[in-house]
């Protein structure tokens, strides 16, 4: 059953799932199909930061109010939002869409560091923070970055601990992600 492939989803939940859409009326199933073909088919990563957006460029990538000058670099769009809720950070985003991870085969050119670089050529941007995973992919990430990134006369800053070692910042409570952002340190 496909729905089992989510994740998150096991067998029995997907089987709830499949008998709950049975039991709806049929405009339910031709509405949930709709927004899953129209998800696949309308979105996309933003041109500038890699986020998902419907709209390139996506609406942060487009808010004349963000600081321009600061980029806070995460591996993943549900950590980019997990950030967004904090309510602190009113710079721009880099989604690298994942971590180095040599054992996994994630190697530099797997992530979206071009498109990170391309940006920081521009000059306008003076701080890069780091807010990758504390794990030890992350970490590796995090240290890979300030290398790519201090020869550009780029201060680069890592988000502050509080996050627990091996957690993802996807799980994180807005207080802890919000000092932690409070009290990033140079890398």
């Amino acid at each position: 059953m496909l729905l089992a492939k989510l994740p998150g989803v096991g067998e029995k939940t997907a089987q709830r799932l499949a008998f709950h859409v049975l039991g709806a009326p049929p405009e339910y199933a031709r509405e949930l199909a709709g927004a899953l073909l129209a998800l696949e088919r309308e979105v996309r990563l933003c041109s500038v930061c890699c986020n998902l957006t419907a709209q390139d460029p996506c609406a942060i990538c487009r808010d004349p109010e963000r600081d321009q000058e600061t980029i806070c670099v995460v591996e993943s769009v549900p950590d980019l939002l997990a950030v967004e809720r904090t309510r602190e950070f009113r710079g721009r985003y880099h989604v690298l869409h994942g971590a180095l991870s040599p054992l996994d085969g994630v190697g530099p050119d797997q992530l979206k560091l071009k498109e990170l670089l391309e940006r920081l050529a521009g000059g306008t941007v003076r701080e890069v923070i780091v807010a990758t995973d504390p794990t030890v992919e992350g970490e590796a990430t995090a240290l890979y970055l300030a290398r790519l990134v201090k020869p550009l006369g780029v201060r680069v800053t890592r988000i502050a601990q509080g996050v627990p070692m091996g957690g993802n910042l996807e799980y994180a409570d807005q207080v802890t992600l919000a000092r932690a952002l409070l009290g990033r340190r140079e890398v």
